[in-house]
């Protein structure tokens, strides 16, 4: 907080300076630099509390970059705002050129970008010289144990050393030299000789008086107590902590798509899609005229979907096959055409990649290699039936291969592209999209959907696959 604050007043004395010394043009209005610094003193200690409120000095923010640039930008801006509104109401100058405002933002977010990257290498050389790192004792004896210990053994980045852990062998990761007891109350008795200072549980023993004596042992020593649940399930969707009749209680949903989160999705959906329609207008007229002369028939087609819950709808594209096919499940089109070679391809993988479909005219070829067939999927954006970002429309018959991993993707709207998308695109297997449509899922921020819209752009021009998996049977 500290450092912010000086960075602000560096970041806007160099603004006054270049501004008004070094650059001849004349000024709006005349202020000094004593009176401009003694306001800006005043100013920036409320600055700080927009950082605050950001929560730019939480713990977690430091393992969280892009993030933490984002939020420095939005920070920034805000603050810039303030002083103009500071401005608007006193009636005083406070900038005495408005390009000291630009220069003002623009040093401010580089300085303060640059300042808490100078932070995380010291604070990193810090854990490496083992100051300030907390020393851990893991007791437990569950899978999570060993993953934690695993996450936590690297001290240069998590900030902890693993002192000693209480469990079976089996959780300690290999190379990984630390005290281990098979016994609870002898890793207790260690704990002064050790000098740990916080304790990770991450089993909940059917002993009470068991329970007892770990939370008692850290109370006693006066250090820190963390209580991890084990179950996977606690680690999914949104999950809050909150008092019920005088109990902790857990409350586990499948996605953080509830509430806010669910609005502020909707309300980006409509305004960037929106926006996009409008600047692709032109295009969209070209592409239906030439689908019009070389492609003759219907101009859309709108595939059979699942969206969220469950709900079925035509998926709008831009028709790629000649109008005879795409009406029957594609297994029986390539049989009824003499390819029982595409048919069994095509039911091992859900696609065609042996060779070009047939059933695919020479302008729908290229509309599927730049991925231009999808346009069409920003109505049903419109029409909420899609979101811009999401995990890919299931097919009603692909439902069965998600097994009992389907009811959680459809517990999100789907999207027009989506994690795999940009991650790997269709060079990954069929359970590594799955796995990082879950993670989508499970995981949902309002940043996450920006950085994938932000590389969607290059991984179609990579050309490595199309933002949806193309069902050989689509039209």
């Amino acid at each position: 907080m500290v450092a912010d604050f000086l960075v602000l007043i560096i970041a806007f004395s160099l603004a006054y300076i270049v501004r008004v010394h070094y650059d001849q043009r004349p000024l709006v209005s005349q202020v000094y630099a004593v009176e401009y610094f003694r306001t800006f003193l005043f100013i920036a200690p409320f600055w700080i509390l927009i950082f605050v409120a950001l929560g730019l000095y939480q713990a977690n923010i430091y393992n969280r970059r892009l993030v933490e640039w984002g939020k420095i930008a939005i920070g920034t801006f805000i603050g810039i705002l303030l002083i103009i509104g500071w401005e608007y109401v006193t009636g005083k100058h406070i900038f005495p050129a408005r390009l000291v405002a630009a220069y003002g933002f623009g040093a401010s977010f580089f300085l303060v970008l640059f300042e808490r990257e100078v932070l995380r290498l010291i604070r990193s050389w810090l854990f490496y010289r083992n100051w300030g790192t907390s020393r851990v004792l893991i007791i437990g004896d569950s899978a999570a144990t060993r993953d934690i210990a695993d996450n936590l053994s690297d001290t240069y980045h998590s900030g902890y050393k693993i002192v000693a852990i209480a469990g079976p062998k089996k959780v300690i990761p290999p190379g990984l030299e630390v005290n281990h007891f098979s016994s609870i109350d002898a890793a207790l008795k260690k704990i002064k000789e050790l000098r740990i200072t916080t304790i990770i549980q991450t089993d909940l023993y059917d002993s009470t008086d068991r329970n007892q004596r770990i939370l008692g042992a850290a109370q006693l020593n006066h250090i820190s107590y963390n209580f991890i649940p084990g179950e996977p399930e606690f680690y999914t969707g949104k999950n809050t902590v909150d008092i019920f009749l005088g109990y902790p209680m857990i409350s586990v949903s499948q996605t953080p798509l509830i509430g806010w989160g669910g609005i502020v999705k909707r309300l980006f959906d409509l305004i960037a899609t929106v926006l996009i329609v409008t600047i692709l207008s032109p295009l969209f007229l070209l592409l239906i005229i030439l689908q019009k002369i070389l492609n003759p028939g219907p101009v859309f087609y709108a595939a059979k979907r699942l969206t969220r819950y469950s709900q079925p709808f035509g998926m709008l594209k831009f028709r790629s096959m000649r109008p005879e096919f795409g009406s029957k499940d594609a297994v029986q089109d390539f049989k009824d055409m003499g390819r029982p070679d595409l048919a069994a391809e095509y039911e091992k993988t859900r696609k065609i990649l042996s060779c070009p479909d047939p059933r695919i005219t020479p302008f729908g070829h290229f509309l599927r290699r730049t991925s231009l067939d999808e346009l069409p999927q920003l109505f049903n954006v419109l029409r909420g039936e899609l979101s811009l970002v999401g995990p890919r429309p299931i097919e009603p018959v692909e439902l069965p291969r998600y097994k009992d991993r389907g009811s959680l993707l459809l517990s999100v709207q789907s999207g027009v592209t989506g994690l795999w998308q940009v991650s790997g695109r269709n060079d990954l297997s069929f359970e590594q999209r799955v796995e990082l449509e879950l993670y989508y899922a499970q995981n949902w921020s309002f940043w996450l959907d920006l950085k994938i819209l932000l590389k969607t752009p290059g991984a179609l021009l990579r050309r490595r696959g199309v933002p949806q998996a193309k069902a050989s049977h689509d039209r």
